[in-house]
């Protein structure tokens, strides 16, 4: 068996009100930052997974999205794998 180090990316779906995304740009806006435009805040994951193979890890992950990582309804997510060496 292996280690690997997964990183999961979660934000809200593309037309999904983003208000702490909001919040964010109309501070960089009042802090002088007027070039700043459509901020999204979301979700960073970071988990490590013992396992035979990196197909087994990807259907793991997808699992633990599916279950409790992730609201399809209103979020979507990507993710890394990197096997780690020791």
């Amino acid at each position: 068996m292996a280690n690997y180090s997964v990183k999961v990316y979660i934000s809200y779906r593309k037309g999904v009100l983003d208000p702490q995304g909001v919040a964010v740009e109309k501070a960089a806006h009042s802090l002088g930052f007027e070039k700043v435009k459509n901020v999204r805040v979301g979700k960073f994951v970071t988990l490590e997974i013992k396992a035979d193979s990196v197909e087994e890890v990807k259907r793991e992950v997808e699992e633990m999205a599916a279950k409790f990582l992730v609201n399809p309804v209103i979020e979507e997510y990507t993710f890394e794998v990197e096997e780690v060496k020791e």
